[in-house]
Parts: C-alpha cells; sequence; structure tokens
C-alpha cells in the first residue's frame, strides 16, 4: 500500500480467521482512497478475484497478482515487482517473534491490536 516497505505499516484490519482477506482488502483500498498517480500494489493471490482486481483499478492502484492458474483469461503482471511481496510476509514474521501476538493470549480485539501496534514500534525502532 502507498508507502509500505519491510518496516512500514500503512494500516490494517484484524479480522476472524475464518473470513476471506479479499472483503478486507478492499475495505483497506477504499480507506487510502483514490491515488494520484497509478500506484503498485502488490497482492496475494487471494486477492486475485475480479471486484478486487476492479476496486484496485478504479482507485488508481496497479494491482500484481498472478492470476490463479484456472483462469481462462489470465492476465500479464509484473513478475520482479511481484517478488517484493516477500516483504510483507517477512513484516509479519517479525511481528509473530512478539510471543504475545504469536499466541493471542488477548480475548479482546483491542488488547490484541494495541499489542500489535506495541510490536510494530518496537519493530520501527530497531
Amino acid at each position: 500500500m502507498m508507502a509500505a516497505n519491510a518496516d512500514t505499516v500503512v494500516d490494517f484490519i484484524l479480522s476472524a480467521g475464518q473470513c476471506h482477506d479479499a472483503p478486507f482488502g478492499r475495505l483497506l483500498m477504499e480507506t487510502a482512497g483514490k491515488q494520484k498517480s497509478w500506484t503498485p500494489l502488490i497482492m496475494d493471490r487471494a486477492y486475485e478475484d475480479d471486484q478486487t482486481r476492479l476496486t484496485a483499478q478504479l482507485l488508481h492502484f496497479d494491482p500484481i497478482v498472478p492470476p490463479k492458474k484456472n483462469r481462462l483469461n489470465p492476465w500479464e503482471y509484473d513478475k520482479e515487482l511481484y517478488k517484493l511481496r516477500n516483504e510483507v510476509e517477512r513484516l509479519f514474521r517479525l511481528i509473530q517473534g512478539f510471543r504475545r501476538v504469536f499466541c493471542r493470549f488477548d480475548k479482546l480485539d483491542k488488547m490484541y491490536i494495541g499489542f500489535i501496534y506495541v510490536a510494530l514500534i518496537f519493530i520501527a525502532i530497531k
């Protein structure tokens, strides 16, 4: 998203584990708003559905996501840019390095989100 990298989080939403990611991804895109210029948005295959890609394009995001293998009309994508997706995965791994976040001891979402913020602050300070 916008100016995100391996050490920066622009925004996040906590969702239930059984929910699909795509609707929340669209909500995050809408929260970011329409971009002034076309901005690459590197996404996981979980976000490759038509509705998510259309939302991204309407908000001037350039969706960088490989099509699923069973797509009838697959599209081209920037494979070199897609390799940067591992930075997001590494950030998730750093966050989960904090035991309280990884084990989710907190029953309240507000408390859990608070400790995610604390983990992100520690990561940013390092």
